[in-house]
C-alpha cells in the first residue's frame, strides 16, 4: 500500500484542530491503558492498520500485556477484562458503529452505573476522537511503521 499523501502538510490545520481534541485526554480520569484499548478496538473494527500498530505499542509503553492485547479483537469471548473494562469496550464499539444500531439502553445503563458520567463522557470523547483518526489514516492510506 502507498500513501496518498501527508494530509497534515496539505493542510496543517487539520492535525491541529486533531490536536485540540487529543491534549485533553492526558487530563481524564480514564485510565492511559484503558484509553489505548478503547483505540486499539476502535482501529480493529475500522480496519485501521496504522492505528493499531501506534496504539498497541503505546499501550505495551504504559505496561498493557501482549496477551490482553492479543485477545482485544475477542474480549468479551476471554476472562482477561474486568466489568469495567467490558462495559467502556461494549459502548466504545457501540458508539463506532453507532448507524447500525445507535448505542442500545441496556449498554448506556451498564456504563453509566460502572463507571459514572464523567468517565461515560470521556469514554465517549475518545471513541470519538480515535474514530476521526482512523478516517483520516484509512482515507490517506497511513502505512504502519512509517
Amino acid at each position: 500500500m502507498k500513501t496518498r499523501m501527508n494530509i497534515n502538510q496539505a493542510e496543517p490545520a487539520i492535525y491541529k484542530a486533531m490536536a485540540v481534541a487529543d491534549n485533553y485526554l492526558p487530563e481524564f480520569q480514564l485510565d492511559r491503558k484503558l484509553q489505548e484499548l478503547i483505540r486499539i478496538r476502535v482501529s480493529q473494527i475500522n480496519g485501521c492498520g496504522y492505528c493499531i500498530d501506534y496504539h498497541s505499542n503505546d499501550a505495551l509503553q504504559l505496561g498493557e500485556t501482549p496477551q490482553r492485547l492479543f485477545a482485544l479483537a475477542a474480549w468479551w469471548e476471554t476472562p482477561f477484562f474486568n466489568d469495567e473494562e467490558r462495559a467502556i469496550l461494549k459502548l466504545a464499539e457501540e458508539v463506532t458503529n453507532i448507524s447500525q444500531h445507535g448505542v442500545s439502553d441496556n449498554t448506556y445503563e451498564n456504563a453509566l452505573q460502572l463507571l459514572g458520567e464523567q468517565k461515560l463522557a470521556q469514554v465517549i470523547f475518545v471513541t470519538i476522537t480515535i474514530n476521526n483518526w482512523n478516517r483520516i489514516a484509512i482515507s490517506m492510506h497511513m502505512v504502519a511503521g512509517e
